[in-house]
């Protein structure tokens, strides 16, 4: 280990040591972005740059468990991108396959997939849904695996989950109409039971949420990291913790 390494690792333990328990986020969300340009910039095919992105996942989780976070969630494949060429997306998703039968194996982890899977090819959705199957009674970090995920696509499965669901049960338009509420939204979005995001963390200088967790998000803290998603380290996701219990959060208020 060089100068350089211990210099960061003797931050790294100073940063953790500073965070009190009561300052951690419960559930931290994390838009994975930069793999392409990361890949580009060092002469390397796109699928390298996907490969080393996935390769750096495990780390975070590794980094969430001894923070002491509770809930992770990670945009690995939006709607938008099930437009892109196929000789982009197919190994996409091969390596989306890949992580999700990779964090499962660990059983460290409750994998829980959240998107619009009837969108993905047969092959995805059940990899995913065997990840979730196989983790299901695992008790350490829940982990959402946001694939074929778009904002704007759950609050329009949401809102139609809860007019099939009246539908059903006779409910009159005019009534649902008189009771509806923010609540009714919440109950039937891909997240359904779980806390909001306290932190969304978004890699590669980007500053906007492209749609991530448009509803969940509304209370949410962002950080935004220069590096891309690859390049990401342990020291970036600590001071994403620092600056978390930094500010004071007043909910709009």
């Amino acid at each position: 280990m060089g100068l350089r390494d211990i210099a960061y690792s003797l931050y790294e333990r100073r940063l953790l040591a500073s965070l009190e328990t009561d300052q951690v986020p419960h559930h931290v969300g994390v838009i994975l972005d930069g793999n392409r340009r990361w890949a580009k910039a060092i002469g390397m095919t796109t699928k390298s740059g996907h490969r080393a992105g996935a390769d750096r996942i495990a780390q975070l989780l590794q980094w969430c468990d001894e923070a002491g976070v509770e809930l992770v969630t990670l945009w690995l494949l939006s709607t938008d991108n099930l437009s892109r060429p196929e000789q982009e997306l197919e190994p996409l998703l091969a390596i989306i396959e890949e992580v999700a039968t990779e964090l499962a194996s660990e059983r460290r982890w409750r994998i829980n997939p959240v998107g619009a899977l009837d969108l993905l090819p047969q092959h995805t959705a059940e990899a995913l849904k065997s990840a979730a199957s196989q983790t299901r009674t695992v008790e350490g970090l829940m982990v959402n695996v946001a694939v074929g995920y778009g904002g704007r696509q759950e609050i329009a499965d949401a809102v139609r989950s809860l007019l099939t669901e009246h539908a059903l049960l006779g409910t009159p338009m005019e009534d649902l109409a008189q009771q509806f509420a923010a609540e009714h939204i919440e109950e039937h979005l891909y997240t359904k039971g779980q806390p909001d995001p306290d932190l969304v963390i978004r890699t590669s200088g980007e500053q906007r949420l492209s749609g991530f967790m448009l509803w969940q998000s509304a209370h949410s803290e962002y950080y935004f990291c220069e590096a891309y998603w690859p390049d990401f380290r342990r020291v970036d996701f600590l001071r994403a913790l620092r600056s978390y219990a930094q500010r004071h959060r007043r909910y709009g208020g």
